[in-house]
C-alpha cells in the first residue's frame, strides 16, 4: 500500500494571499460588473439592450419580459431574477431614468415607492424605446469592438456607440470592491449643448449650460455654486434636493407632489409618523399616501391655528423631504476606473465618440472603395463587351471563366467574379450609364470621406449635427427646478421647535422627567420607583438650555426640547443614558436657563468654603455637550444654589457638629473662574465639616436673628430649641 500523503501547510504573507486570491475578484467586480463605462452602461445593461436589439424589438411589437430575460441569459449567466431587476430599472414604467431605454407595458413598480413591487416577468411586456436608435447607431458599421460571450457561442459589443453623452443623461449607481460610483442625471438638452460648447471651446464655463442635475421625481435643487463647481471639476459633492409642497389653507392641508430622488413616499411618511410619536411635531393630525394614476401625492392634514409655512420648513429640516444626492463620478475609461468631473467625462466622451465616428467613416470608406474597385473592373469590360462574351463562350469549363477574364482584361479575381455574375439582360445601355454614374458618385464620396478622416474638425461637425438632432428629437424641459441657496427661505432651527411651558423633575436615582404644564395640571401623583423620590423640580420652557451638574465636577448641557416628553405615569429618562455619563457618575443639580444665562450659582463645599460663579461662565459659542471643571473638586460638594439677578438671598450653613450660621450671599465675592475654590464662610474644626447649605427661607429657623454673621469666616453657634420653626425636622438629619 502506498502511504497517504500528508497535507503540507505552507506559510504565505497575507499580502501575497490578497494579491493572488482577492485582487482578481475585486478587479473583476470593478471592471466587469459594478462601474459604468463611457457609453453610460454597465455590462448587465448593455447585454439586455443588445439582446433586445438582436431580437428585433426596435420599433416593433412588444415581447414578454420573460422572453427577453431568457434570451439575455445567453450573454449574462447571473440568473433570471438579477436580469429582470436590471431590466425593470431601464423601463419607462419604473420612472428611474430621465430617458428610459425600454418602452414597457404592465406594472414595473415605481422608483419613488419602496413598497410598490413590480409584476413578474411573465406578465409584463417590453420593447426598445425610440431613443435607442441613437444608442445603436453605427453598431453595424464597425464603430465598436465585439467580443465572445461567456461560452464562446456568440459575440457581443464591448460598448454601445451612443451618439449623445448618455452617461450623464441617466443616473447610474454601482458598488464594487473598495470603490463605488454614484452618477446623478442631467437634462439631455443641457448636456448636449454643453458637449457642443466644449467642442468649440474646451475651456467654456459649464455652469452656463448645465445649471444643476435633473431628476425624474422633480423637486427643487438648492444650488450651491461652490459645490456645483466641485462636481463639474472633480466629480465629488452633495447636491441638496427638497420636495415641492402645495398648501391648501382652506382645508388645512399640505400636499407633497414632488420628492427627492434619493427617498421614497413610505420613508417620508415613516419619518413624519415617528416625529409625531416622539412629540417633536405636534401640528399634524393625519398623513396619508394619495398617489394614484395622476401622479405622486402625500397629503398632510394639520391642526387649526398652525402656520403651514413653518410646518413645511420643519418637514424639510426633520424628514427626508429634504435630502442630498452624494455624487461620486467613478467611470471606467479603457478598462481603468477614474474619478472624473462633468468636464472630464464630457472630454473623455468626445475622445471616444470621435474614435467611433472615425471607425464608422473608415468602414464606409472601405465599403465604397471595394465597390469602386468592382465597378472599375466592370468599366474595363464595358469598353469591349463583345470580347468579354466571346471569352466566356469560348471557355470550356466554368472554373476557367474567372482566370480567362482576368487574363483577357488585366483585372483581378474579385473584379472578374463580379463581372461573371452579371446577367445578360443587364448588358444594356441604361445599365452601363448607371454604373458609370455610380463610379463618378463613389469617387466623390470617397474623396469626401478621406477629407473627413484627415480633418478632425469635420468629425466634430458631425458630432455637433448629431447632438443637435438628438436635442430636437428627444429634448424636454427640466423636471427639477433650480433655486439658488441665497433665495431659499431658511427658518432658524430654534423657530422650528415648539415652545411651551414645562416642568423638569430630577430624582435621587438619576431619572429626569419632562412634563408640559398643560399635562401637569390634570395629572395625578407623579410616578417614581418605589425607593426613589424627587429631589429637584424646575419650571421653564421647551427652548431653554438645561445644565446638569454631576458629582465629578462636570456639567452636561442639553436642550430642553432634546429631552423626550413624558407622561406623569412615566419614570423619565435615565440620566446616565441620556447624557452618556461616566461609570458611577451622578447628576446632583440641574438648572434651566435662557440664552442670556442670567444670574449666578453658589457652590458650598465640605471644607466650609463657598464659591459664587456667574452663570454665563457656562455659556459657550459652540454646542459643547460636556464641560469639565464646572466647579472645584478639592473638597466634596455640599450643595449648589441658583441666585437670580439682583437677588439678596440669605443662606444657612450647618456643620456636622450642629453649629449653624446665617450669611448674606453678597459676602461671597463673585469670580468668573468656574473652578475657583471660593472663600471661607464657616470655620470648622479638625474632624468636622460643613454638612448643609440651604436658603434661610427653606430652613427650620423661623428667624436668623442670633445666627446672622456680618463678616466671614465665622464659627457659628449651636441652634437653640426655641428657635426651631418645626421640631419634627432636625438639622442632624442632614
Amino acid at each position: 500500500m502506498q502511504e497517504k500523503k500528508k497535507a503540507v501547510v505552507q506559510m504565505q504573507p497575507i499580502t501575497d494571499t490578497l494579491e493572488k486570491n482577492f485582487m482578481p475578484y475585486a478587479m473583476s467586480v470593478i471592471v466587469s460588473r459594478a462601474i459604468p463605462e463611457i457609453d453610460g452602461f454597465k455590462p448587465s445593461h448593455r447585454k439586455i439592450l443588445y439582446t433586445m436589439y438582436k431580437m428585433g424589438l426596435m420599433g416593433s411589437h412588444r415581447s414578454k419580459s420573460a422572453n427577453v430575460v431568457g434570451q439575455t441569459m445567453k450573454l449574462n449567466p447571473h440568473g433570471d431574477q438579477a436580469i429582470y431587476e436590471t431590466l425593470v430599472r431601464l423601463t419607462r414604467g419604473n420612472s428611474a431614468l430621465l430617458h428610459p431605454y425600454i418602452d414597457s407595458k404592465g406594472n414595473f413598480g415605481r422608483q419613488y415607492s419602496r413598497d410598490m413591487q413590480y409584476a413578474a416577468a411573465r406578465y409584463t411586456e417590453v420593447r426598445l424605446d425610440a431613443i435607442c436608435q441613437e444608442i445603436f447607431s453605427g453598431l453595424d458599421r464597425d464603430s465598436v469592438d465585439f467580443i465572445d460571450n461567456y461560452d464562446g457561442t456568440m459575440q457581443e459589443p464591448t460598448l454601445l456607440p451612443a451618439s449623445f453623452p448618455s452617461i450623464l443623461v441617466n443616473s447610474n449607481q454601482g458598488i464594487a470592491v473598495g470603490i463605488a460610483s454614484n452618477i446623478c442625471s442631467f437634462n439631455l438638452t443641457e448636456v448636449c449643448r454643453a458637449a457642443i460648447a466644449m467642442i468649440r471651446d474646451a475651456t467654456c464655463h459649464l455652469a452656463d449650460y448645465i445649471p444643476a442635475p435633473d431628476f425624474t421625481t422633480g423637486g427643487e435643487i438648492v444650488r450651491e455654486q461652490k459645490v456645483m463647481d466641485q462636481i463639474y471639476q472633480n466629480g465629488r459633492g452633495s447636491v441638496k434636493v427638497r420636495g415641492v409642497c402645495k398648501i391648501d389653507r382652506k382645508n388645512n392641508l399640505v400636499e407633497i407632489v414632488e420628492i427627492p430622488y434619493t427617498t421614497t413616499v413610505e420613508a417620508i411618511i415613516d419619518d413624519v409618523t415617528n416625529l409625531v410619536r416622539q412629540g417633536k411635531i405636534k401640528e399634524i393630525n393625519d398623513i396619508r399616501d394619495e398617489t394614484d394614476l395622476s401622479g405622486l401625492k402625500i397629503t398632510v392634514e394639520y391642526k387649526r391655528n398652525t402656520d403651514p409655512d413653518a410646518l413645511v420648513q420643519k418637514l424639510f429640516r426633520f424628514t427626508s423631504l429634504q435630502s442630498t444626492f452624494a455624487c461620486n463620478f467613478n467611470v471606467l475609461i479603457n478598462g481603468y476606473p477614474r474619478l472624473l468631473g462633468v468636464r472630464g467625462i464630457l472630454a473623455e466622451w468626445l475622445v471616444w465618440r470621435r474614435s467611433c465616428l472615425q471607425r464608422e467613416f473608415s468602414y464606409e470608406l472601405g465599403q465604397k472603395q471595394d465597390r469602386l474597385h468592382l465597378l472599375r473592373g466592370l468599366e474595363t469590360i464595358l469598353l469591349d463587351i463583345d470580347k468579354a462574351i466571346h471569352i466566356i463562350r469560348e471557355t470550356e469549363k466554368e472554373s476557367d471563366v474567372i482566370p480567362n477574364l482576368m487574363e483577357g482584361f488585366s483585372i483581378d479575381a474579385l473584379q472578374a467574379d463580379y463581372i461573371a455574375d452579371i446577367r445578360l439582360r443587364q448588358l444594356n445601355r441604361q445599365y452601363i450609364l448607371q454604373r458609370v454614374a455610380d463610379i463618378e458618385r463613389l469617387v466623390d464620396e470617397i474623396s469626401e470621406l478621406e477629407a473627413i478622416l484627415s480633418d478632425r474638425s469635420r468629425i466634430d461637425d458631425t458630432i455637433i449635427s448629431q447632438l443637435e438632432a438628438v436635442i430636437k428629437k428627444y429634448g424636454q424641459p427640466r423636471i427639477s427646478r433650480v433655486v439658488d441657496e441665497e433665495d431659499v427661505e431658511q427658518m432658524p432651527e430654534i423657530e422650528m421647535i415648539d415652545d411651551f411651558r414645562l416642568r423638569l423633575f430630577l430624582t435621587e436615582h438619576g431619572y429626569l422627567k419632562k412634563l408640559a404644564l398643560t399635562s401637569l395640571r390634570s395629572a395625578g401623583e407623579l410616578k417614581t420607583k418605589d425607593d426613589d423620590q424627587i429631589m429637584q423640580d424646575l419650571e421653564g420652557h421647551n427652548k431653554s438650555d438645561v445644565l446638569c451638574f454631576s458629582n465629578r465636577g462636570n456639567v452636561y448641557k442639553i436642550k430642553a426640547h432634546d429631552i423626550p416628553d413624558h407622561k406623569p405615569s412615566d419614570l423619565g429618562e435615565y440620566t446616565p443614558n441620556l447624557l452618556e455619563l461616566e461609570q458611577d457618575e451622578l447628576i446632583v443639580f440641574i438648572h434651566i436657563t435662557d440664552d442670556d444665562y442670567a444670574g449666578q450659582l453658589l457652590f458650598g463645599f465640605a471644607n466650609g468654603k463657598v464659591a459664587r460663579v456667574p452663570l454665563d461662565a457656562y455659556q459657550t459659542k459652540t454646542n459643547r455637550r460636556r464641560l469639565v471643571n464646572a466647579y472645584n473638586t478639592v473638597s466634596p460638594l455640599v450643595a449648589i444654589h441658583y441666585l437670580a439677578p439682583e437677588a439678596e438671598d440669605e443662606f444657612l450653613a450647618a456643620s456636622q457638629a450642629g453649629k449653624v450660621l446665617v450669611f448674606d450671599s453678597r459676602l461671597v465675592p463673585l469670580k468668573a473662574t468656574r473652578s475657583n475654590q471660593g472663600v471661607k464662610v464657616m470655620t470648622v474644626r479638625k474632624g468636622d465639616s460643613m454638612a448643609r447649605l440651604v436658603r434661610l427661607a427653606d430652613s427650620e429657623l423661623a428667624d436668623g436673628k442670633g445666627y446672622r454673621k456680618r463678616k466671614i469666616p465665622a464659627v457659628g453657634s449651636y441652634i437653640r430649641d426655641d428657635d426651631l420653626a418645626e421640631r419634627q425636622i432636625g438639622l442632624e438629619e442632614t
